[in-house]
């Protein structure tokens, strides 16, 4: 599953998404909204992003990740929207047969992801804001 929302998201529809019967590991990265950045105190984020080329960009993602190693399903979600301190803003769950994998996938989903995927982040500080990539 692969979706870009500005709901909530839920570490238990990622987990479920992607368990496995032959799939002995689950790796899952939780990215979150940290309150300081270049040492300015942030106080919220906005995340915008081209929802539909995120997607296909996290299926490509899944897809050259099952290439590499043997994962059994991918799960990539990211939130838009203003979120504040601690909201999570990126789900991706792997499973595999092994953890190995499973931790070497993820890795590379996350990592990609901050590369490649139409997903924009606006940090407000007390003083102003910025444009941040990745």
């Amino acid at each position: 599953m692969f979706k870009v929302t500005t709901d909530p998201l839920s570490i238990d529809e990622a987990y479920a998404a992607v368990r496995k019967d032959g799939c002995g590991a689950v790796a899952l990265f939780v990215g979150t909204v940290r309150d300081h950045h270049d040492g300015k105190k942030v106080s919220k984020i906005s995340y915008s992003a081209f929802k539909e080329m995120a997607e296909k960009e996290f299926a490509a993602i899944a897809k050259e990740a099952e290439a590499r190693w043997k994962t059994g399903a991918m799960y990539i979600a990211h939130r838009t929207g203003a979120l504040a301190i601690g909201d999570a803003s990126v789900v991706i769950a792997v499973s595999s047969p092994h953890r190995a994998e499973a931790f070497e996938a993820c890795r590379y989903a996350i990592e990609t992801l901050k590369k490649m995927a139409p997903i924009w982040k606006e940090e407000f500080y007390e003083t102003g804001k910025a444009w941040i990539s990745g």
